[in-house]
């Protein structure tokens, strides 16, 4: 570690989230959090006000770097993308749909800022499948139990947006997915590269495809795929 002091870069990818776009901004400006914070917001090619959002944002000089990224290119590429700008040495992925309350990103950091851990998951299903829909749990429990047996973790949740981690283990990942598959892609490079993930037990409000939820099956068929192409390599 440098002599810098910590700093928390906090990446909000957006695709067509203007419904709840300024609700998670005023809260991850709200939240009382250990170490001072900046929040990169990588608009993905939105069409639905996202950028009117944004732009309202700036007109009123809030604290928040703001990415615009066209045409969309997916959830991994614009996490990437943010990644090229933090200036933070801890870096947290919120997602902007509410599911996930950026009120427990204190206890995810406090870990790595002990010492105690290098990457920190948020894990929805520690205590069981609580609030999540049947098929969000089970499709999930499927892709943790083959990523636990590819790598021999013992993780609850490889899906889980919450994947904060010092920025020097970030970068060191050489990350190339596009899309959702930026999740099995990260856990896999980093059980590869032997990290232990640390997991704090979260709360989940799951949205339905109806509110806008966006990850569909196929999307599972990649994970699966990036999962045993990581472990070949």
């Amino acid at each position: 570690m440098s002599g810098r002091p910590e700093l928390l870069s906090i990446i909000v990818p957006i695709y067509n989230e203007a419904a709840t776009l300024r609700a998670i901004i005023d809260r991850l400006l709200a939240v009382d959090l250990p170490l001072p914070r900046e929040i990169l917001v990588v608009n993905d090619g939105s069409t639905d006000g996202t950028r009117e959002v944004l732009d309202a944002a700036g007109r009123e000089r809030l604290p928040i770097v703001v990415l615009h990224v066209y045409p969309n290119a997916g959830k991994g590429s614009a996490v990437r993308h943010a990644l090229q700008h933090a200036r933070g040495s801890i870096v947290a992925v919120q997602d902007a749909d509410l599911e996930l309350d950026p009120g427990q990103l204190a206890s995810l950091v406090e870990p790595i800022r002990r010492g105690a851990a290098d990457v920190v998951y948020g894990s929805r299903f520690v205590r069981g499948r609580g609030s999540a829909p049947r098929l969000t749990y089970v499709g999930n429990r499927v892709l943790t139990s083959v990523t636990n047996l590819l790598f021999g973790a013992s993780l609850t949740d490889m899906e889980t947006c919450y994947k904060v981690m010092r920025a020097d283990v970030a970068r060191s990942l050489e990350l190339t997915a596009e899309r959702f598959d930026i999740e099995p892609e990260i856990t896999a490079r980093l059980l590869r590269l032997g990290y232990q993930i640390y997991e704090v037990a979260v709360r989940y409000d799951a949205r339905s495809r109806r509110q806008g939820k966006k990850i569909r099956w196929r999307d599972g068929v990649r994970a699966l795929q990036v999962l045993l192409r990581e472990r070949l390599r």
